[in-house]
């Protein structure tokens, strides 16, 4: 069951703006830019612009923030389009920032000849000095005061390619002594000689985030603009963009009555994790990790692969809630959200994971039997399945020890235990290799003792899972564990050595018990006694059996690191 949507401060706004009359409905947008996969923190900005236009009746576009041409392309375009639908969000619009390239660009014409905006030749490093700091004002560049047609002359001349990368730039004109470092003549506008993957190479001249963002916001009728802390300094910008430009009147009079306005809310940064895309990166090019997809990482498409489902990723985003400051979370805060779900909604199946044989000397040779059993103990309406039983059967190494202590409640030598569903067993020889390893079990079975029953009343405390040798399939089990050792591994000067060796483990011989065979790739599992799992998204085939384990079933990692 989904959990509620959770009331918080932006909710509440949105809310009195409908009540008293300010905007006719909601509508937001969520705006990635297509030059990566999205992670855990874009999840929270998917359910809440997506979320709160869905609650209150109102809509939201999907708009690609796509101004940078030499990282952008189609596959991450897909690839989040992907991931929003998987999410289970609908855009009412599906918007390209590309696409108001012209506009951008008549726009800027139009500060240009108001005397709002100048072309600047400083170098990067001139208006870095020219700038400022936060306790000193800046300095006006000795270009400012260009009269507005020569401005113009050379904003058309950088348009036709006329001019190096570097050479000029187009700033806004407002006030080099603002407190606010975000209004010191901001760029607008820089020269990229990069082909880009929508517009082609029509363009040398490609806007800055903070010009594109707020103009695309009002031409889409817009009317809550949300975006994380981070962006607080630019909301003066923001405003004072859409104050010195000419919008139609029905451009923004179909959805609103007013301008759009950008409300900031606090990143969630989760522990154990990297959100930052440059050392993303790094663990990707540098093959720390397999891939974007990798089931360690928090991408969503990682997630996706590991075996998270849409549901779980909502209901952490409404558990961690939208506040006004950032905050850290709890990785277990991730891991019971998909435990919960899961709990519901997964089949139960046996998964032996280290497989050791187990032969039943007194069961008759050729004989075989199954049970039924449920297929979740809380909801007939999963309904039942096989499984079948013979005289050979696969237990976990781990169920076995050769000098078991007093509260070790599973197998050893002269111990009884009940094979769950089954019957009960009692080791009576061990086969061990030349180097001791023990490499096999031979037991006897109590046939009285079907279905749960201990006629003579004795208890039998131990329950272990098991799967027919002659039926099980053969699988490998990749076993993730948290990627970094360190709950805040971003602040480390090297990352890269926080990582934890035992974050991935390969069971190449798994052995399943047959019903997982013929289930939809789409089917996640709780393999009983071990956690949830599910197929491998893009190794699984029909000849080749490869799963990933979601997560444990309780958390292990405060024992296992000492806290």
């Amino acid at each position: 069951m989904s959990k509620p949507t959770p009331n918080h401060f932006i909710r509440s706004i949105a809310k009195n703006d409908l009540a008293n009359g300010k905007h006719d409905y909601i509508y937001t947008r969520f705006p990635p830019e297509p030059n990566g996969y999205l992670h855990l923190g874009h999840a929270k900005s998917i359910c809440l612009n997506f979320g709160l236009a869905e609650d209150l009746g109102g809509k939201c576009n999907l708009r690609f923030d796509d101004t940078n041409p030499e990282k952008e392309s189609m596959e991450f375009v897909e690839s989040i389009r992907d991931t929003v639908q998987w999410l289970g969000f609908e855009w009412d619009q599906l918007c390209f920032a590309s696409d108001y390239y012209e506009r951008l660009y008549q726009f800027a014409l139009e500060l240009v000849d108001k005397g709002l905006a100048y072309v600047d030749e400083l170098t990067p490093d001139e208006m870095r000095e020219y700038r400022g700091t936060l306790t000193e004002p800046g300095k006006n560049s000795p270009h400012r005061d260009r009269p507005a047609d020569e401005n113009r002359a050379l904003f058309e001349r950088m348009r036709a390619g006329e001019f190096n990368e570097g050479d000029y730039t187009l700033r806004a004109k407002i006030d080099m002594s603002s407190p606010n470092m975000v209004m010191r003549d901001p760029i607008l506008y820089r020269v990229r000689y990069a082909h880009h993957y929508r517009a082609g190479d029509a363009w040398c001249i490609y806007p800055m985030y903070d010009f594109t963002h707020c103009i695309s916001d009002a031409l889409e009728g817009i009317t809550h603009s949300l975006c994380t802390l981070e962006f607080q300094d630019n909301r003066e910008l923001y405003d004072w963009i859409l104050a010195n430009i000419t919008l139609e009147e029905n451009l923004i009079g179909e959805r609103g009555k007013l301008m759009p306005k950008q409300i900031e809310f606090g990143r969630s940064n989760l522990e154990y994790t990297l959100a930052s895309k440059r050392k993303l990166i790094q663990l990707v090019t540098e093959g720390h990790v397999n891939g974007w997809d990798d089931p360690r990482l928090t991408t969503l498409v990682g997630l996706r692969r590991r075996g998270y489902t849409p549901q779980s990723i909502r209901d952490f985003c409404a558990e961690i809630g939208v506040t006004k400051k950032d905050a850290t979370i709890e990785m277990t805060v991730l891991e019971n959200a998909i435990r919960h779900d899961l709990e519901a909604t997964a089949k139960r199946v046996f998964g032996v994971l280290n497989p050791l044989k187990l032969i039943i000397t007194n069961y008759p040779e050729g004989q075989s039997e199954t049970f039924t059993v449920k297929n979740h103990p809380k909801d007939d309406s999963m309904g039942t399945r096989e499984i079948p039983f013979g005289r050979e059967i696969y237990i976990d190494q781990d169920d076995f020890m050769l000098d078991p202590p007093s509260k070790f409640f599973r197998l050893g030598p002269g111990r009884e235990v009940r094979l769950r569903y089954g019957y009960a067993v009692t080791c009576n020889e061990v086969i061990t290799d030349d180097d001791g390893n023990v490499i096999e079990l031979h037991c006897t079975y109590d046939p009285l003792t079907a279905k749960g029953q201990t006629p003579d009343g004795r208890k039998i405390k131990g329950i272990i899972h098991w799967v027919s040798a002659a039926h099980a399939v053969d699988a490998e089990v990749r076993v993730y564990d948290r990627l970094f050792k360190e709950p805040n591994p971003g602040a480390a000067d090297d990352f890269v050595a926080l990582l934890n060796p035992d974050s991935l483990h390969v069971y190449p011989d798994a052995k399943l018990e047959p019903s997982i065979k013929d289930a939809d790739p789409e089917t996640r599992f709780q393999f009983e006694r071990v956690g949830y799992f599910c197929f491998d998204a893009l190794d699984h085939t029909a000849d080749k059996v490869i799963m990933n384990r979601t997560v444990s079933l309780r958390d292990t990692w405060a024992k296992h690191s000492g806290k």
